[in-house]
């Protein structure tokens, strides 16, 4: 982010007056301030009020086969090299999602223009409470784009990537992502120590975008998305 800038982009959380579709991108109006467009790729979104909270619903629209790099919404304006990402989240699956499908969910970082690189951390509500341990210990992940989608992480270096921490599909779970170069800790509903840590990043460290990222078969909620330095 640009040095001493702080900015608040708080996601459903105001009242939401109308919301159009035109060319992938989603125009929003919050109680009469217009939010500029969110860049939308292979996922449909809604205003939504759920659980007591405004929210963005965000939900698959891809093609069977997409690759982790597929479904995202670009928050407009946002540049994050090095800071903090919070906000709150749901994921659970579609009525009609394939049983392996978990809700995945999570939160993409340094977005280049193209897409083609970017970071991400999400999480897969539905292994929170499984009563297989090892499912368990994948609720949650960080992948990297290009070159380290989850499989070949999990693969080269077993559970390096991916780590526990209680999780409830369809319910609010505040998630926080704190970066500095190279190293990145996420934190989950207001931990004092980080439920996964990541001391090498895969992609450059560079300034890029922030995304609202999905998995398959998933219907998500983000409110109250916070950015600072």
């Amino acid at each position: 982010m640009r040095s001493g800038l702080m900015y608040a982009l708080v996601l459903g959380a105001l009242l939401i007056g109308s919301l159009s579709q035109s060319a992938g991108q989603v125009r929003q109006k919050a109680a009469g301030l217009p939010l500029e467009k969110l860049e939308l790729h292979n996922v449909k979104v809604e205003p939504a009020t759920y659980l007591g909270r405004g929210a963005v619903r965000i939900t698959d629209a891809g093609a069977d086969g997409l690759d982790d790099a597929g479904r995202l919404a670009i928050v407009p304006g946002s540049s994050f090299q090095d800071g903090t990402i919070e906000v709150n989240l749901t994921g659970d699956t579609a009525p009609d999602a394939r049983p392996e499908f978990r809700g995945f969910v999570g939160i993409a970082f340094r977005v280049t223009a193209d897409r083609s690189q970017f970071e991400c951390f999400y999480l897969r509500p539905k292994n929170g409470r499984s009563e297989d341990q090892l499912q368990r210990n994948h609720s949650v992940q960080y992948i990297s784009i290009p070159g380290f989608p989850w499989n070949k992480l999990r693969a080269e270096t077993p559970g390096k990537y991916e780590s526990y921490v209680d999780l409830v599909p369809g319910q609010w779970t505040q998630v926080k992502i704190h970066v500095i170069g190279s190293r990145a800790r996420l934190y989950v509903n207001g931990a004092e120590q980080p439920v996964l840590i990541v001391n090498d990043l895969k992609q450059t460290s560079t300034s890029g975008g922030i995304a609202l990222w999905v998995g398959p078969g998933t219907i998500a909620h983000f409110s109250e998305l916070r950015v600072r330095p």
